[in-house]
C-alpha cells in the first residue's frame, strides 16, 4: 500500500507543488536563522574585541563568543556551507575563541 499526499498539495496556481512550497519555507527559515546566529556571533565578537576590563570578565566574554561563533559554524552546516575559512579570517575570529568551539 502506498501513501499519496491530497491533491492540494500536488498543485498550486503558480505551477509549483505545495511540496516545493513546504521547501521554500523551510530554506527561509534557514536563511533567517543563520542570519541571526550571524548577527548574534558579530555582536559577541565585537564586545570581546572592544573589552577593556578584567580577565575575569574577558573569559565570559570569550565563552559567550564561542558559544556564539559555534552555534553559528552549525546553523553555517545546516544551510550547507562546510568550510568556515573564509568566515575566521573575514570576521577575525580570535583563536582563543576558536579554541573553546564546543566547550562547555
Amino acid at each position: 500500500m502506498s501513501l499519496r499526499p491530497p491533491n492540494f498539495l500536488w498543485k498550486t496556481g503558480a505551477g509549483e507543488t505545495g511540496l516545493d512550497l513546504l521547501g521554500h519555507e523551510i530554506l527561509a527559515e534557514k536563511a533567517a536563522g543563520l542570519g541571526r546566529t550571524g548577527a548574534r556571533a558579530e555582536a559577541c565578537l565585537a564586545r570581546l574585541r572592544d573589552h577593556q576590563g578584567t580577565e575575569a570578565e574577558r573569559d565570559l566574554l570569550v565563552k559567550a563568543a564561542s558559544d556564539a561563533v559555534y552555534a553559528w559554524f552549525i546553523q553555517r552546516e545546516l544551510c550547507g556551507f562546510r568550510r568556515h575559512d573564509d568566515v575566521v579570517r573575514q570576521y577575525g575570529i580570535p583563536r582563543v575563541v576558536l579554541a573553546r568551539l564546543g566547550a562547555k
